[in-house]
């Protein structure tokens, strides 16, 4: 069996940590997607600044936030780790966690003078990330010390009272120590962006937040500080500029219209399709490789990025609630009341500003990329790694996107996707196993079912959710080295561009191969 990649050197450890790190909190976060956005449906219509007020559904405001949030953040994380068992304890746990945080609050506001302005509540989110593993995990390798150990007929007795007081001891755990932690996090973190503003630094995030995208490390960043925070800040104001600070559609739009206007050979002729898909469908890994192939393009992202901060703190443009995906639509939908002026235009802004600073690095970089590209003779399998564009090396870098060949991480490229392992189901696996997985897994799914296959099944799941009932994987070629530790058997098909690869043809052309050959 030949597969497409090779384990990560060295140098990209560090790298894949983060990634893995970040997978791990998107996977925890990106499912419970759908109850953030209720919960500021609820707010949006309900509340006493909302559309509609109503006192009594703006009861559920409350509860929604504070509980029921982080209690599912915490299953689902759990989930991951230790199945259903692992998610009922770290939601036990959680909410000691909720518990001793209430306590520190009512107990820090009970010794305030009179007339002194009061803590509200701090909402577990970060607590329940902190407490779903650390439950799961050890609830693991505990029934692993007795796991075979235990008599005939005793095991629902061992497993039910085994979860339920190691439930009881990781609520106290959460209680105390967890809890104090969480809020003085949530206190420097609170005090470090209000600092920011204050001295109108906000769009300097994204000198960190528009690398980080492109390199498929913003769920760290995202979901492991943004939402948390913008969701405490909503919960007291209403709303928060920092659900804008990632999802802002703005920048790769600009990119991705400057490679229409002004790119080569395929970056050009696939950049209006994708600007589509980025800006409506609301996926933006599709603009990372036309960033990737020329990464000097990253500034222009950082410019678009900063403009739209400054546009939303100068105007008070805010969301919500989280924008996910981050399309127009739900940006556009989770707009605090008073603030679509100021939204839309940090979004028009951004694009305007990413798309006039990339025009100029195409323009004056268009003869070598010519060069480039002659160079290449247009062989498909003679693209560079990301790895080597995201460090710089800009060396026949249109021809990534023209190929969208596969790649070793030490620059090779395997001539076809060949092995003979029989291959019945094929996963596309991205961060968070929606967006731009889904889209390659139904493009794939077409090219299968126009070549009359019937019974090969094409899905798409989070590297996280990965497991042996994988035949043949399909990454972009950043994660693909975090795929194989997750199915080390399956085969693995590396791609820059989820929408249009020569190896889907490939594996078409693979699967029938086995096929007629049965």
């Amino acid at each position: 069996m030949t597969t497409t990649s090779t384990p990560a050197a060295g140098g990209n450890t560090v790298r894949v940590g983060v990634q893995r790190f970040g997978t791990f909190l998107s996977g925890m976060i990106m499912p419970n997607i759908p109850a953030l956005i209720a919960w500021g449906i609820f707010t949006a219509f309900f509340i006493e600044a909302g559309f509609t007020p109503n006192a009594d559904l703006s009861t559920i405001v409350g509860p929604f936030i504070h509980y029921l949030l982080p209690l599912i953040i915490a299953y689902t994380g759990g989930t991951i780790v230790y199945g259903v068992r692992g998610g009922v304890v770290a939601s036990i746990a959680t909410m000691g966690a909720i518990a001793g945080s209430d306590l520190l609050i009512a107990n820090f506001n009970a010794s305030l003078p009179e007339g002194a302005d009061q803590l509200g509540q701090v909402h577990m989110f970060i607590g329940a990330m902190i407490m779903a593993p650390l439950a799961a995990y050890t609830m693991k390798w505990l029934d692993s010390l007795w796991e075979g150990k235990i008599k005939a007929g005793f095991e629902m007795l061992v497993n039910m009272f085994s979860a339920g007081i190691w439930g009881f001891v990781m609520a106290i755990v959460g209680f105390y120590p967890i809890a104090w932690l969480v809020n003085g996090l949530m206190e420097i973190l609170s005090n470090a962006v209000n600092w920011l503003v204050e001295l109108n630094l906000l769009p300097l995030t994204s000198i960190l937040i528009e690398p980080a995208k492109v390199l498929f490390l913003n769920n760290a960043i995202n979901h492991g500080v943004l939402t948390p925070l913008g969701v405490q800040q909503a919960a007291e104001d209403g709303s928060s500029i920092l659900f804008l600070l990632e999802a802002n559609p703005g920048p790769g739009l600009g990119l991705l219209l400057a490679f229409a206007f002004f790119g080569l050979g395929a970056a050009r002729a696939s950049a209006p399709g994708a600007a589509l898909i980025q800006f409506v469908g609301g996926i933006h890994e599709v603009y990372f490789p036309y960033a990737l192939m020329k990464p000097i393009l990253i500034l222009a992202l950082i410019g678009g990025g900063m403009t739209g901060v400054t546009t939303n703190m100068l105007l008070g443009g805010a969301l919500r609630a989280p924008a996910a995906p981050g399309s127009i639509i739900a940006v556009l939908a989770q707009t605090a009341s008073g603030a679509y002026v100021a939204v839309i235009l940090s979004v028009i802004l951004s694009a305007a500003v990413t798309f006039v600073i990339a025009a100029l690095i195409l323009r004056a970089s268009r003869k070598r990329d010519l060069a480039a590209m002659a160079a290449t003779d247009d062989a498909f399998g003679e693209a560079i790694t990301q790895t080597e564009a995201a460090k710089g090396k800009s060396s026949d870098a249109l021809s990534n996107l023209r190929g969208g060949a596969a790649t070793e991480a030490g620059g090779g490229v395997e001539p076809a996707v060949m092995t003979e392992r029989e291959i019945k189901n094929i996963v596309f696996a991205c961060d968070a196993g929606m967006g731009s997985s889904a889209m390659g897994a139904s493009v794939l799914r077409n090219k299968i079912k126009k070549a009359g296959i019937e019974d090969v099944t094409v899905v798409n799941k989070a590297i996280a959710n990965l497991d042996s009932s994988a035949d043949l994987v399909i990454t972009q070629n950043q994660l693909t080295d975090r795929a194989r530790q997750k199915t080390p058997n399956a085969v693995h098909v590396s791609v820059d561009n989820f929408m249009n690869s020569p190896k889907y043809e490939e594996v078409v052309d693979l699967v029938r191969a086995q096929h007629d050959g049965a």
